[in-house]
């Protein structure tokens, strides 16, 4: 993918060199600008990663020590972490089996007195219905933090996600859709107060050097990695049209082979996909059988968060989350990036083919 734009990448990290500002400079505030204009947001803040940028939102907000935040049962760890490193309880509600998305008829029967926020995740790139949980938050007084790093580009109802919380964060780290040479994150806000404060969180607590205001972090976006994002982000719309053509040449072309149940994508969502993932009772053997064959596969994700080392404290067991753990025992993400050829998709579907011809 970087194969079309090297020289410009090269050329961005010649600017940053030979500007001799590597922290907080020019290259960050520009991509700041761009990124919030490409959501359509007023304020952008740069952060060292997806991690830092939900982290920052909440601590931001407030939130803290006997707190709860609501996060999907099935997303990636992170979200769940952000909770948890502000002295939060992360409570776990379940997605819809068919999209893979937090269920939002559940959310509210996990509300209690402590519950301070809300993070929907529009996982492998499709978008949450978020006039729904925005409509749910105001109705209890909940802050939102939509979790965008994996649906760069995409709409709820033609509205572009990391557009509709109250803080938006989102990851660039390199295999994502719109992804740095490194680790590299934003939050994006309409609230210029909550800009500022996590501005400072990113950066020691201070605005002015050496006056400290608050208790704060080094969680900056790196100048290197905003320079590069800046150049990327020009090539996000043509990259993101190539993702879409590659998951229909999959969606065709695996509909009714063997028991593989394909993405759903809701009426008013786009889907970026940012992954392409199928579920199947074969899953491990079929991984097995595609590697065998010359063809990579992912499981996103192998354990879901309840069930992990680290969350054994929250006294969760197997069964608590059964959509979460039958998603987790079935998921297999296939080959999908920019620019992959119809060989390349035809030679997936008739691997996978074969192997339930098989079975």
């Amino acid at each position: 993918m970087h194969d079309g734009i090297q020289s410009q990448l090269v050329d961005a990290a010649s600017s940053v060199i030979q500007s001799g500002w590597f922290v907080n400079g020019e290259a960050v505030t520009a991509f700041e600008s761009e990124w919030s204009k490409f959501l359509g947001t007023d304020c952008c803040v740069g952060v060292n990663s997806g991690l830092d940028a939900l982290e920052l939102s909440l601590r931001a907000a407030g939130i803290g020590n006997g707190d709860e935040v609501i996060v999907p049962s099935n997303t990636y760890i992170a979200t769940a972490l952000a909770a948890t490193q502000v002295g939060a309880k992360p409570v776990f509600v379940e997605p819809v089996a068919s999209t893979h998305l937090i269920d939002l008829e559940q959310i509210e029967g996990a509300i209690t007195a402590r519950t301070k926020a809300i993070v929907p995740v529009h996982l492998y790139g499709q978008a949450v219905n978020m006039q729904t949980v925005m409509a749910l938050a105001k109705k209890h007084d909940l802050f939102v933090v939509e979790d965008n790093a994996q649906a760069h580009g995409a709409a709820w109802e033609g509205q572009l996600t990391g557009s509709f919380g109250h803080a938006n964060a989102t990851s660039f780290y390199p295999g994502k859709n719109l992804g740095a040479l490194g680790d590299a994150g934003a939050v994006t806000t309409n609230d210029s107060e909550l800009a500022r404060q996590i501005k400072m969180l990113r950066n020691y607590g201070s605005e002015i050097k050496y006056h400290n205001e608050i208790i704060g972090y080094n969680k900056r976006l790196d100048e290197m990695q905003a320079a590069f994002l800046s150049v990327k982000l020009k090539h996000l719309e043509a990259w993101t049209v190539s993702r879409q053509a590659v998951a229909d040449q999959y969606l065709s072309g695996l509909e009714g082979v063997g028991d593989v149940i394909l993405p759903v994508t809701q009426p008013n969502a786009t889907h970026v996909y940012h992954l392409f993932v199928i579920r199947t009772n074969y899953r491990d053997d079929l991984a097995k059988y595609l590697n065998e064959h010359g063809i990579g596969s992912l499981i996103h994700y192998p354990i879901p968060p309840h069930l992990q080392r680290c969350y054994t404290n929250l006294g969760h067991k197997k069964g608590d989350f059964p959509i979460a753990e039958e998603l987790a025992n079935t998921v297999l993400s296939l080959p999908i990036w920019p620019g992959m050829g119809q060989k390349q998709t035809d030679l997936v579907v008739d691997v996978i083919t074969d192997f339930f011809n098989q079975v």
